[in-house]
């Protein structure tokens, strides 16, 4: 039997196990695991905790075929928005290898076509209809969609049938991606240390200086290769940036067009090049050229792109003699744990040119050691680095979203920018917090967005779909005068009386809160905001106007 059927399959009993509150609508075991199945694969393919994961399902009756749905920020340069879109098929028969079912793989193509069309009618469950409808006022507003699907399995890929389900859909905005119980495996194993031999080409140098040693030479474009080939992701864990893909990225493109033209011998003039990190290196001495360098704890900070689309290129172009492309590669020497904060500054100064998920960067700064310690002394577990571990926690993701909505009132910002939370606002939300704004906030932002999957709720209130960040602002303020304190006084001190506060009264504060809500979306839509377009709804929510009628 395959050892990572196995793996997967303890994973994912251990999370029914560990987190029923995530199975309350599933009384049959099968599908517990189903579902525990999906929140496994998009936590390891979105490198997400599995807490992060869990809000991103959208399966049940009416689902058309579509598992979970992530939906990234909007990118005002490009006017455009990544999307991944889940299907999920877990075969409980671990001894047997089955493809992924081709009449599933048809009943995604169906959904995708229906879903990025406005104009088009499907049939969908509550949670579902949430997503779409964003996904659709985006479309709406002019943004672009960048998709993704990935079919998720414990088996194969689809046959050939599924193949012409999926050149039916298939252009420039779309990816289709298999990912299965391998695939999961050797992501949540990716920090193994990777210790490799790196050939250089010809003269290289070899410095040391301030207590730090840097090798500056060239590689073949092969050596590259292979040795992603040998490491895949595992090579990129302290890699910031995503691999957007060669049809998605006009840089990558371009790459590709300069290795596979008679310019490729020029390849290293053309090229920024590629930064590595190590804990330790060493080397032959007596050598002036052509140096074989040992390495220890490899990984590569910047040019992840550029190696996956060079590996890519290389795959596609069995053909094309690659002998003389090479590329200029750095390799910093940074050993002991003091050197974390160098290695942030590095990262970010050699990715600053594109848009990065800095949160990796941040989690070793002050702000974020203090509060992973002061969170654990009031009794929770607070992540402050990227993790796509099994067990429910505080990310420090989803902190970042809870603080900047509910105590920096800005909800519109929270959900829509959220790759510039450790960015651009970083210090707006980390540097003056403590753990017990953090906590509360957290608890806020959690019960909000539990509520928003509640289909009677969603019945009776039009508007839920779309304002659970506002709702979150608005329940922060009334907790705060309910406590008669400000913001600064909730400490440590009165935590345990702002908690149970909270919990006792939680649902009231949401009744009081709908009320201010809907009293100034009614402000905003005198003819009435029940009766408007889904889509211009979700809109109201992406902008400021309506916080200050409802945070008064």
């Amino acid at each position: 039997m395959d050892i990572n059927k196995q793996i997967v399959d303890q994973w994912v009993h251990k999370m029914v196990k560990d987190c029923p509150d995530w199975f309350l609508d599933h009384r049959d075991e099968n599908r517990k695991i189903s579902r525990a199945f999906i929140i496994i694969g998009a936590a390891s393919y979105l490198s997400i905790e599995s807490s992060e994961a869990e809000s991103l399902l959208t399966d049940g009756g009416n689902d058309a075929g579509i598992d979970a749905i992530y939906i990234g920020d909007t990118d005002n340069d490009n006017v455009s928005f990544p999307v991944v879109i889940f299907q999920a098929k877990y075969t409980f028969d671990l001894t047997k290898d089955s493809n992924f079912p081709s009449n599933s793989v048809m009943r995604v193509t169906n959904a995708i076509k229906a879903i990025f069309n406005p104009e088009k009618d499907l049939i969908m469950n509550s949670i579902l209809r949430q997503k779409v409808t964003e996904i659709r006022a985006l479309i709406m507003d002019g943004y672009i969609p960048d998709i993704r699907c990935v079919m998720l399995n414990n088996g194969l890929i689809w046959n050939a049938e599924g193949d012409q389900h999926i050149n039916e859909v298939k252009n420039d905005q779309i990816e289709f991606i298999h990912y299965n119980h391998h695939d999961i495996v050797k992501q949540f194993q990716r920090k193994n240390q990777i210790n490799e031999k790196l050939y250089l080409s010809g003269k290289s140098v070899i410095e040391d200086f301030n207590f730090k040693r840097v090798v500056v030479g060239k590689m073949n474009i092969k050596e590259i290769a292979d040795l992603l080939d040998r490491h895949g992701e595992g090579l990129l864990e302290k890699n910031i940036r995503r691999h957007l893909g060669i049809h998605k990225n006009r840089v990558n493109s371009d790459i590709q067009q300069t290795l596979i033209s008679e310019k490729r011998s020029n390849f290293y003039f053309f090229n920024n090049g590629i930064t590595m990190v190590c804990s330790q290196f060493n080397y032959n001495n007596f050598t002036e050229e052509n140096r074989l360098i040992n390495v220890k704890d490899l990984q590569i900070i910047n040019g992840g792109q550029t190696s996956k689309t060079i590996l890519q290129t290389i795959n596609d172009h069995p053909d094309i003699d690659f002998s003389q492309s090479f590329i200029l590669v750095r390799l910093y020497e940074l050993p002991g744990e003091e050197h974390d904060e160098m290695l942030a500054d590095i990262t970010f100064a050699t990715n600053s040119q594109n848009p990065v998920d800095l949160r990796d960067l941040r989690a070793n700064q002050k702000y974020q050691q203090q509060l992973e310690i002061a969170v654990g002394q009031l009794g929770y577990t607070y992540k402050r680095k990227r993790d796509s571990g099994l067990g429910d926690s505080i990310p420090s993701s989803v902190a970042a979203e809870a603080v900047f909505a509910i105590w920096n009132k800005k909800p519109h910002i929270a959900k829509y920018k959220r790759n510039e939370l450790f960015g651009k606002f970083y210090h707006e939300i980390f540097s003056d917090l403590n753990a017990a704004q953090l906590l509360i906030a957290v608890f806020i932002y959690r019960y909000c967005d539990s509520q928003r999957k509640r289909n009677t709720l969603i019945q009776k209130i039009p508007h839920l779909p779309y304002s659970n960040y506002f709702m979150s602002t608005i329940i922060g303020d009334l907790l705060l005068k309910d406590l008669g304190i400000t913001l600064k006084q909730l400490t440590h001190i009165n935590f345990e009386l702002a908690k149970n506060q909270f919990e006792s009264t939680k649902d009231d504060l949401y009744r009081r809160a709908n009320d201010k809500m809907i009293a100034g979306l009614r402000e905003m839509y005198p003819e009435g905001y029940e009766d408007i377009d889904p889509r211009r709804l979700s809109s109201t929510f992406r902008s400021s106007f309506l916080l200050e009628k409802v945070t008064l």
